[in-house]
């Protein structure tokens, strides 16, 4: 059997006893805490937007602007091939997967919420800096201050909200990072298509603006309770018991209690956490949590139709304005998407959602591809009919995703790392996510240009892969208090030739 949930109560240790109601105070930590999305997700919609404007490229890179208008209603793969152009987005996620460790750092020692303190002062100087850009170094840099904000940010909330979360609620509220964010992606598609028709500095006013999530971040972060995981991780046992007891509404929380005490003095006995991932025990975590998932979370192609959407739409023979509302169309189905998959995460399951969408995005990058290749001919206009059929595949795309991958790729590590390599393993997902999300949006204009109606067939290939990767590796992890999933490997097929008796072999490790 490929996976499954842990069904057999008389394994788990304290699980049953636990107890928990929806209190006002649990629910303020968890919107407040959930923000972090927002400066990700409000990157993520202003970049691809900024890319396309005229205002933008004339001052930066008039040579993309000179070739764009030679082609303004025409099809071309290759408007906006430009290294330089492509750099201006993914300098923030090379920033961003080498300031994660620094992060790993801060949040085990300082707390989750340090981190997040951090990303929105780190972010707010970065969306300064971009506004005021006088050159592409300038732009660069603000980059680079956003990116280290987005490597802190990532790192701490979605750790935050799975910690705070009751087991049987965990999907549902950890997905708050996934809705804050395509919000973010939603409202800065929304101001890019008014910023558009401010001349000639609208553009700084999108770019500008990013001070705003950052700004609500860093005043949330300054009232946010500390989650009680990382209270005890740090040896304050009174204040951690207090903090449960407000955010699970009830006195009779020592079940839970001494299971995060019990995870906290295995955690202290780790020196090395990074180390301590490679340990033949954590290989599940390893592999699954911090390298497979986040990874293949980026290679679906979804990121490539949010950073380049207007600059995608364009190069597809669209109009300027007719490309941002067409990426806004695309980004509200996102938003529409993450909401369903706020019900269904703990209704039907992480593993089932994420094998259903890859049945799904494969048939439609498949369609779009194919599409392309019969009716797509460089240096014509796109037929009208044909582009409304190419944004309904991808909106239908975009659902598939924003209820699956898109938010999966976030729970489902934050939710399988034990304590001792949860801040570890944490900073891992976020580079190879980052690390992923720069090389999509480094290359994905250069295929376009080269590999033309190829690079969907392409995605198509890995979404395939990645639902093999799901249905052979991934037990279900729904409904498990997150610090018994450990459990799940010792029914696994696979990985209980790994985690059973090794406890022995790997005491040398840590």
């Amino acid at each position: 059997m490929a996976g499954g949930a842990l069904t057999d109560e008389g394994v788990l240790k304290r699980a049953h006893l636990y107890e928990h109601r929806i209190t006002s105070y649990f629910i303020f930590a968890c919107i407040v805490g959930s923000m972090g999305g927002s400066l990700f997700g409000y990157d993520l919609g202003v970049s691809g937007g900024v890319t396309s404007m005229d205002d933008f490229l004339k001052e930066f890179f008039p040579g993309i602007y000179k070739r764009k208008q030679m082609h303004l209603n025409e099809t071309d793969y290759c408007k906006y091939d430009n290294q330089i152009l492509t750099l201006f987005t993914s300098s923030l996620y090379f920033a961003g997967l080498i300031s994660t460790f620094g992060a790993s750092y801060v949040t085990r020692i300082y707390g989750r919420r340090g981190s997040i303190l951090v990303g929105s002062v780190s972010f707010f100087l970065g969306g300064v800096i971009n506004a005021a850009a006088k050159n592409i170094p300038m732009l660069i840099v603000g980059r680079i201050f956003l990116g280290i904000g987005i490597g802190f940010g990532n790192q701490a909330v979605p750790l935050y909200l799975s910690e705070m979360a009751p087991a049987k609620i965990r999907g549902t509220v950890n997905q708050l990072f996934q809705l804050t964010t395509c919000i973010g992606i939603l409202v800065a598609n929304l101001i890019n298509y008014k910023t558009e028709q401010i001349h000639p500095w609208g553009w700084r006013l999108s770019l500008g603006l990013a001070t705003v999530p950052a700004i609500l971040m860093f005043l949330g972060g300054l009232v946010l309770p500390e989650t009680p995981n990382s209270l005890v991780e740090q040896g304050k046992l009174e204040k951690a018991k207090a903090v449960l007891i407000k955010v699970r509404g009830t006195n009779n929380i020592e079940a839970e209690f001494q299971d995060l005490v019990e995870a906290s003095e295995a955690a202290r006995a780790v020196k090395n956490p990074f180390r301590n991932l490679l340990a033949r025990r954590n290989r599940p975590q390893l592999v699954i949590g911090a390298v497979g998932l986040p990874a293949f979370q980026q290679l679906t192609g979804m990121n490539s139709i949010l950073f380049y959407a207007p600059v995608m739409f364009q190069s597809l023979g669209f109009g300027g304005s007719a490309s941002l509302i067409s990426s806004t169309i695309t980004n509200a189905a996102l938003v529409v998407a993450a909401i369903m998959s706020m019900y269904s995460a703990d209704k039907f399951g992480r593993r089932f959602l994420l094998l259903e969408a890859s049945v799904e995005m494969f048939c439609y990058m498949v369609v779009v591809g194919v599409t392309l290749a019969f009716k797509f001919v460089e240096g014509k206009e796109l037929p009208k009919s044909l582009g409304l059929i190419l944004v309904v595949l991808i909106c239908l795309f975009v659902l598939a995703y924003g209820r699956s991958w898109g938010p999966m790729g976030w729970l489902v590590p934050s939710e399988i790392f034990p304590l001792e390599t949860r801040s570890a393993g944490q900073s891992v997902v976020v580079c190879v996510n980052l690390f992923f999300t720069a090389l999509i949006a480094q290359c994905f204009l250069v295929s376009l240009c080269h590999l033309k109606y190829g690079i969907f067939l392409v995605f198509a290939g890995l979404i395939f892969g990645m639902g093999s990767f799901v249905y052979f590796l991934l037990p279900e992890t729904k409904q498990v208090p997150i610090e018994e999933v450990y459990l799940l490997w010792r029914q696994h097929w696979l990985w209980k030739k790994y985690v059973q008796d090794s406890d022995t072999n790997d005491q040398s490790i840590g």
